[in-house]
C-alpha cells in the first residue's frame, strides 16, 4: 500500500508513539507485507526468528520490537507490539469508510457495462468497459476491475484477508489495506470469493476463467489464461504463473508457486512449489505418473501380505 502522500520517519513514529533509529526526515512511501515490500516500504516483524529476513528485506524501514542494529540505507521504527501498530497505520492511511448507497458515487463504471439488480458497489471501484456483473455480486472498496470481464451471482470481490495473530486470549485480526485487481477479459463464476491484499494487491491476470464456487487468499496472483475449476482453494500469497489448469476441489497451502502450464487433477493438495509444464495429482501433489506408480505398488500390498502369511504357514 503506497501513501497518498510521502511521510517521514519523524512523522510516522509520531503516530505511532514509538522511538526511531535513522534521520528524521528518512522518506517513508507506504507500507507492505514482506513477501511484496520494496525500498520505501514498512515492514513489520515481532519474532526473533523473522528478524533478518525483515532487515535484509527490499523494506527500508523496519517496524520491530527490538532495538537492533539498522542495516545501511535503513530505518527502524521501535514498537512493544509491532502488530498492533501495523494496524494503527492501515487504519489510519486507509480508514474504512461506510457505504451510503448500493452504488458508491466515488465508483467508475466505463461504457457498455452492465451493472444487475442488487450489485454493490464501493467507495472508489474502477470497472471498465463491456463488463457484465451479474445479480447479487458485492465488490468492496478499491477494487479494480478491467475491460471485458463477467462475473456471475453472488461472488464477493475484496473480503477481509483470514490473517490473525495468536495472542494469550482471543485472536488479534491483521487489518485489510489492500485491494482486489481484476484484468481484461476475465470470467468469474458463481458464489466465488476473492480476498484483498493485506496491504498490496490480489490479481486475477488477463484471460483468466474461474469456475464457480472457487476461493482466492490475500495477497495472491492468478497467472494469465488460468484455467480453475469448481471448488478450488488458494490459500494466501500463492503466484500461479501463465497458463495453469487446476482442476475441482484441490487445495493449495500459502506462499507456493504453480508454475507456467502446470496441470493439477482434481482433489489434489499441494503443500510445496510445483514446476511448469508438468501434470500433477495426489496429496501431496506429486508428478501424475510417480503418484500413479505409488498408487499401483500400494494395491499390491494386500497380495504381498498374503503370500508372506502362506510362506509362513508352511514353513510351520
Amino acid at each position: 500500500m503506497r501513501f497518498d502522500q510521502p511521510q517521514t520517519l519523524e512523522g510516522i513514529a509520531r503516530i505511532l508513539n514509538c522511538d526511531y533509529v535513522g534521520d528524521a526526515d528518512f522518506p517513508v512511501l507506504g507500507m507492505n507485507e514482506i513477501h511484496v515490500v520494496g525500498p520505501g516500504d514498512i515492514v513489520f516483524v515481532d519474532h526473533p526468528k523473522y528478524y533478518d529476513k525483515a532487515l535484509n528485506s527490499q523494506a527500508t524501514i523496519v517496524l520491530i520490537n527490538k532495538s537492533v542494529q539498522c542495516p545501511p540505507g535503513k530505518a527502524l521504527l521501535i514498537s512493544d507490539d509491532p502488530f498492533r501498530d501495523f494496524n494503527k497505520l492501515t487504519n489510519h492511511f486507509n480508514p474504512f469508510v461506510a457505504a451510503t448507497a448500493v452504488i458508491a458515487d466515488s465508483c467508475q463504471i466505463g461504457n457498455h457495462t452492465i451493472i444487475q439488480p442488487n450489485v454493490f458497489i464501493g467507495n472508489d471501484v474502477v470497472i471498465g468497459e463491456n463488463c457484465l456483473i451479474h445479480p447479487n455480486v458485492t465488490i468492496y472498496d478499491k477494487t479494480i476491475i478491467g475491460n471485458n470481464v463477467t462475473i456471475h451471482s453472488g461472488t464477493v470481490l475484496g473480503a477481509d484477508a483470514f490473517y490473525y495473530k495468536n495472542r494469550p486470549d482471543y485472536f488479534d485480526k491483521l487489518v485489510s489495506g489492500g485491494n482486489v485487481v481484476i484484468e481484461d477479459h476475465v470470467d468469474i463464476g458463481a458464489l466465488c470469493t476473492i480476498d484483498r491484499g493485506v496491504s498490496a494487491s490480489t490479481i486475477i491476470r488477463e484471460g483468466a476463467k474461474l469456475d464457480n464456487q472457487v476461493h482466492v487468499g490475500h495477497d495472491s496472483v492468478i497467472g494469465k489464461r488460468c484455467l480453475i475449476a469448481s471448488q478450488v482453494g488458494i490459500a494466501g500469497c500463492v503466484l500461479i504463473e501463465d497458463m495453469v489448469t487446476i482442476w475441482g476441489q484441490v487445495g493449495i497451502t500459502s506462499g507456493v508457486t504453480i508454475g507456467e502450464k502446470a496441470v493439477i487433477s482434481a482433489q489434489s493438495g499441494v503443500s510445496k512449489s510445483l514446476p511448469g509444464h508438468k501434470s500433477y495429482f495426489g496429496t501431496p501433489a506429486d508428478e501424475f505418473r510417480k503418484k500413479y506408480k505409488e498408487i499401483a505398488a500400494i494395491r499390491l500390498i494386500p497380495d504381498i501380505i498374503d503370500k508372506l502369511d502362506k510362506f509362513e504357514s508352511k514353513d510351520e
